[in-house]
């Protein structure tokens, strides 16, 4: 049984006239039967249908809501650059926003184009619709390799912002770009755009001014590095104009005692994570079994790192055929003997345990790892 946190799935959808209010009322209709969470507003006049009234100030609306949602504004991009203008910050924690006409001809991301996903969720409102999405960023104009773009299709942590632009303004004036993964399994599919250079090592990177480095912390323990298939040893050092993309495939089992608070739980984890060359940035999902589907300190801790969490019922995590170790308190309380690993392999179905039962103070995690998969 899954249960997810807040992630930018939510739509927020706001219109100002009845033509407007009919499209956000079909376009809500359809964003729902995609699986999403959409919700829409409008004035008091046009609210009705599933379609609700402006609770107040839109605003105030928008800035209780900010980065948690995506936001979509049928009408004037004035409007919506005077509703946002208050809560933007960068443009790696911004919501995505779009504006679009009220007769749904053209659909434009005007902010949080590709960390947020405004960009792709144009493109499927303009699929839904048949409305043209116009795009203005000059990677998407230039049809040029994106950084931004690669590293959330993949997966991938961002872990220099202003390396992350340099990159991205050399791609526009033509540079080419090394890109060595430092991984000792992953696997490539897709074309390998022209504007990079694939190396076996982070030497042969060092002939291009800037380059990209796929793999965890340099130096650290668990970091995984050099011919694909070899184990687990140190990272090659990267000279300067290197921007480093750390794999977030970890899933965290987590075991704990009732009313644990969250930094109690984040310090613990985040310790277990660095004895393994990883940070909290790099876990993708956190499982444990349903007895902790409404544990506060994990719902608080999900929430703040937007990682999805999952729980499973006792019975589902005896499928799991082999732990490091077993508590019998634990079986007695809970029905198996070790909630952390079995929640981390359960979840994390095609990897592999890279950390067995940790225990810190309140609680035990474990750490699973799938296999990086790298698409161009």
């Amino acid at each position: 049984m899954d249960g997810d946190c807040l992630k930018n799935d939510r739509i927020v959808i706001f219109s100002f006239t009845r033509t407007g209010t009919e499209l956000n009322r079909l376009l809500s209709e359809k964003l729902k039967n995609t699986g999403r969470t959409c919700r829409g507003y409008t004035t008091k006049k046009y609210a009705g249908e599933e379609i609700l009234s402006f609770p107040g100030s839109g605003k105030e609306l928008v800035g209780s809501n900010w980065g948690s949602a995506a936001f979509l504004f049928i009408g004037a991009a004035g409007i919506a650059v005077r509703w946002i203008a208050p809560w933007l910050k960068d443009k790696f924690t911004d919501s995505p926003v779009l504006v679009m006409d009220e007769k749904g001809q053209y659909v434009i991301p005007l902010l949080s184009g590709h960390m947020g996903g405004a960009v792709s969720l144009a493109e499927e409102i303009a699929e839904l619709t048949g409305a043209v999405p116009v795009h203005t960023t000059a990677t998407d104009v230039q049809k040029k390799f994106a950084v931004d773009v690669f590293a959330r299709e993949n997966g991938l942590l961002i872990t220099d912002r202003k390396m992350a632009k340099e990159i991205a303004a050399a791609v526009l004036e033509g540079e080419k770009i090394g890109i060595c993964i430092q991984y000792s399994e992953y696997s490539i599919s897709g074309d390998v755009p022209e504007e990079l250079i694939l190396c076996d090592t982070v030497l042969e990177t060092e002939k291009y001014r800037y380059r990209i480095v796929i793999g965890d912390i340099p130096g650290q323990p668990g970091t995984c590095v050099a011919e694909k298939g070899s184990g687990p040893h140190r990272s090659e050092k990267a000279a300067g104009g290197t921007l480093f993309l750390k794999p977030q495939n970890v899933t965290a089992g987590i075991g704990c005692r009732k009313g644990i608070g969250a930094g109690m739980l984040e310090k613990g984890l985040c310790e277990i994570l660095d004895r393994n060359g990883l940070e909290i940035g790099q876990v993708e999902r956190l499982a444990s079994i349903d007895l902790k589907k409404e544990e506060q300190g994990i719902l608080d801790l999900c929430k703040k790192y937007q990682i999805p969490f999952a729980v499973y019922t006792a019975e589902e995590l005896r499928s799991v055929r082999k732990v490091t170790s077993g508590s019998e308190f634990v079986e007695q309380v809970t029905g198996v003997d070790n909630v952390c690993e079995r929640a981390a392999l359960l979840c994390c179905a095609d990897g592999e345990l890279v950390q067995g039962k940790t225990v810190r103070p309140s609680m035990t995690a474990a750490l699973a790892r799938r296999p990086l998969r790298i698409r161009f």
